[in-house]
């Protein structure tokens, strides 16, 4: 594709929506960015919210519009790209507030007539570089935060959901209309990977935040940090559940449901292991197996649709090709597994979710594939299940279904999840905006969205501030 127009299709049926042209010149949009941020940077942070805000306003009057075109580009349900929508109102307000308390310490200094104080100022040019499964929150994540903090924003979205894109940022520059903020303060790059790999690495470009695979963020983390840069990376996970002997099965079943089999298995919090014990192995499956056949799969535009199609028919075949490999290392298919609507969308990649029983030491349960796969192991003892729960080398999301409170502290203390999301009695999937979002290991270490992630768009300055008339020297060090 590069730089050239290229075909925007939808996953419901596989038809092209319409024809969308690259960017001709990334290095002339970093620039444009680089002119922004001179001006930007020196705005009032109430400004800088307020323009925050405006977009937040316009996500209201048009969420259900914008959430149709996520629908038809993404493949997910009604319910499911309404909240994606929600989500970017909801860190909308988040760095409103925010933008009010960009706030450093006053710190004790051991010199008299001295104060110490810290501050935060703007990075720079932020690139935010996203994946298709989630088309709008995750820019909205970085770029909510990112302009309040004032830095200006370059978005490159997937190849697979430019049109999600183009219209929000429709939306963000009627937001900015009348309003005083230099021009180009958000842009966007459309391409494949090699526009973005240009991006990446632009000296101009002061922070890039990347959500994808592990394998992408393997090539974004070197070019970035040999220019000295900063990645915020939001990469693979293989998010598991631990089912205790004392688990609420209602709650289990809603809840691993749910995260395994929502927006088809392609969220990157989507529930991949569940590691049961053996006292309730059998009554687990027997329940999410009845649960998993139930699933209407169909047409996200039809009402009572639950599960939509794969992204592409290159997702169906991994997903086939992970399965195949399950059943080579002694899996068993549970439920699921099989074409659907094969003749109806012929040119769509209908899947039915399924469940595998697994031996607890197998290759494949390493390994995350972006499809609706529920590997499921056993257990005996709580210390053997965290220690499968964390031999993976992805560590996103977590959680566990126990009412022993014994163990659901265990498993949120440093000895349990090492995720960088460790839930209790809710699946790993469906994250808030108050929190920090992000994983450790392959996950990549970064954060997005709430908490104090805001730190990770801003670079601190120590200032010591001399109001006496004497010039001591720090540790008592005498000169002179």
């Amino acid at each position: 594709m590069g730089k050239g127009p290229h075909n925007a299709r939808t996953p419901i049926t596989g038809a092209t929506l319409g024809s969308v042209a690259g960017t001709a010149s990334v290095a002339d949009v970093v620039d444009r960015a680089t002119a922004a941020f001179a001006v930007w940077r020196n705005a009032p942070g109430p400004l800088r919210g307020e323009l925050v805000r405006r977009l937040g306003e316009q996500l209201r009057i048009h969420k259900a519009d914008l959430a149709r075109i996520v629908q038809l580009e993404v493949g997910k349900i009604e319910s499911e790209a309404l909240g994606e929508v929600q989500e970017m109102i909801d860190i909308c307000d988040f760095a409103v507030g925010l933008s009010r308390q960009l706030h450093g310490l006053t710190i004790a200094s051991e010199r008299p007539g001295h104060r110490l104080m810290e501050q935060w100022h703007p990075m720079g040019p932020t690139a935010v570089i996203t994946a298709f499964n989630f088309p709008v929150a995750v820019w909205s994540w970085n770029a909510a935060l990112a302009l309040v903090c004032g830095n200006p924003v370059i978005w490159k979205p997937s190849e697979l959901t430019p049109l999600t894109a183009i219209a929000t940022q429709a939306l963000f520059d009627k937001a900015a209309a009348g309003l005083d903020v230099p021009p180009n303060v958000s842009q966007m790059v459309l391409g494949d990977g090699a526009v973005g790999a240009e991006l990446v690495a632009s000296a101009g470009v002061s922070i890039v935040s990347a959500t994808g695979s592990t394998a992408m963020g393997r090539k974004v983390a070197p070019i970035v940090a040999a220019r000295f840069g900063r990645s915020i990376l939001e990469l693979g996970g293989n998010n598991a559940a631990i089912i205790a002997p004392s688990a609420d099965m209602e709650l289990v079943v809603r809840g691993v449901t749910f995260s395994a089999a929502g927006t088809a298995g392609q969220r990157c919090t989507s529930l991949r292991r569940l590691i049961v014990h053996n006292s309730r192995l059998d009554e687990v499956t027997t329940r999410l197996t009845k649960a998993f056949a139930s699933l209407p799969v169909g047409s996200p535009l039809d009402a009572g649709t639950l599960v939509g199609p794969l992204i592409t028919p290159k997702a169906m075949s991994q997903m086939n090709d992970a399965l195949d490999s399950a059943r080579a290392q002694g899996g068993t298919v549970l439920v699921g597994g099989e074409r659907h609507l094969a003749q109806e969308a012929p040119d769509a990649a209908y899947m039915r979710p399924a469940i595998v029983s697994m031996p607890s030491q197998s290759e494949i349960v390493h390994t995350e594939t972006f499809a609706p796969i529920l590997y499921v192991m056993a257990y005996n003892e709580f210390d053997e299940a965290v220690q499968l729960h964390n031999e993976v080398p992805q560590g996103l999301a977590s959680s566990v279904f126990t009412t022993d409170v014994r163990e659901a502290e265990r498993f949120c203390s440093a000895a349990g999840s090492d995720c960088g999301i460790a839930n209790v009695n809710i699946g790993p999937s469906g994250a808030e905006i108050g929190g920090a979002f992000g994983g450790e290991k392959t996950t990549g270490g970064g954060r997005e969205s709430g908490s104090d992630a805001w730190k990770a768009y801003m670079r601190r300055a120590t200032n010591t501030i001399n109001y006496s008339n004497s010039l001591p020297l720090a540790q008592g060090v005498q000169f002179g």
